[in-house]
């Protein structure tokens, strides 16, 4: 035989109708929102990682050549049909937005002109430099760094670089300067080329290419062999390099490149 509960109640200090209203009480679950955590990368039908700033890329390259008047339903399609990527619209959606290129933004105009790149005669030296993105995937932390290189076409050096866990407009412009002042060009300044990818196209970007005189044309879509010597570098960097390691993390996919 045990004590009463109004005594047991009594001493504790606690009162009948809270304990009553305890006694069949039973937790609710927990309840979680639903949906799976946004992924970093894009699988091809092939199994292949793409990363999504590729895919912004090539969204970019799409709304520049032929995408005028696309929604990101028509992207959609370009995406799987041009690239055979298994991506669905709600991705291409949430990607055009980050990026700025739904139909609404599209009808602004930009501030700055597009300059197509041309083919030049190149005599020497800091005359024309190119300029491109490049993809390296860490398996051991699931995910992906940036690598910008800016090469000289005539002397083929590599004249300064940004590698790192995201690769920005910020970070385009900080290696644009560094490369101008590694060559010492205060005067007279190189045309530099590059593709369509989110950080060139931006407003910041356009706006030190202006302030720092530099001249930047921009190539179009589907034609890679005017940034042939940039894509060349980028090549021999994947078959030599990126695809003959395996990163464990960033600090080792540093090392290893630089």
């Amino acid at each position: 035989m045990g004590y009463k509960i109004s005594l047991v109640l009594r001493i504790i200090g606690l009162s009948r109708s809270t304990y009553y209203a305890n006694l069949h009480h039973q937790p609710k679950p927990r309840i979680f929102a639903g949906g799976r955590p946004r992924s970093r990368y894009t699988l091809t039908k092939d199994n292949k990682v793409v990363s999504n700033e590729q895919v912004k890329e090539w969204l970019c390259e799409l709304i520049t050549a032929e995408g005028i008047a696309y929604g990101y339903l028509k992207l959609t399609h370009c995406l799987r049909r041009n690239f055979n990527l298994v991506i669905n619209k709600k991705k291409v959606y949430r990607l055009c937005k980050e990026l700025a290129i739904l139909k609404p933004q599209r009808k602004i105009k930009r501030k700055h002109p597009r300059r197509l790149a041309r083919n030049r005669v190149i005599t020497a030296s800091n005359q024309l430099w190119e300029a491109d993105l490049k993809y390296g995937y860490i398996a051991g932390e699931d995910r992906f760094f940036f690598i910008m290189p800016i090469i000289d076409v005539y002397d083929r050096c590599i004249v300064d670089y940004h590698i790192g866990l995201s690769c920005e407009a910020k970070d385009a412009v900080i290696t644009s300067k560094n490369a101008l002042l590694k060559r010492q060009l205060t005067e007279q300044k190189p045309v530099l080329r590059s593709d369509n990818g989110p950080q060139f196209v931006s407003n910041l970007f356009e706006e030190e290419c202006l302030e720092l005189n530099i001249e930047h044309e921009r190539i179009p879509f589907k034609t890679p062999n005017l940034n042939a010597h940039i894509e060349s570098f980028n090549a021999i960097l994947e078959g030599e390099c990126l695809s003959q390691h395996e990163f464990a993390g960033y600090a080792e996919a540093y090392a290893t490149v630089v």
